[in-house]
């Protein structure tokens, strides 16, 4: 799966579900209230559904999660993982 798509497919949730369609790749979900604290259990739901990757709790830290980059850069990591 290419970068692009996971990225989209995030992007996409996070408008969808968050009503927010202006914020930069960079920008961290929870510093700008783009996403509060629930929004992050749904965007971890999320990923582990449509990505097919587990979340372990060590994980759940903003350098994993807290922007569109991160996140994406996170379920690129877990795939390569998965499939490497």
């Amino acid at each position: 799966m290419s970068t692009t798509t996971i990225r989209d497919s995030i992007r996409s949730f996070v408008v969808d579900s968050f009503f927010v369609d202006e914020f930069a790749d960079d920008d961290g979900f929870l510093r700008s209230g783009i996403v509060d604290s629930m929004g992050m259990l749904q965007l971890v739901t999320f990923l582990q559904e449509r990505f097919g990757i587990e979340i372990r709790d060590d994980e759940l830290v903003p350098e994993n999660l807290d922007s569109l980059a991160r996140a994406t850069a996170f379920v690129e990591r877990k795939l390569a993982r998965r499939t490497g």
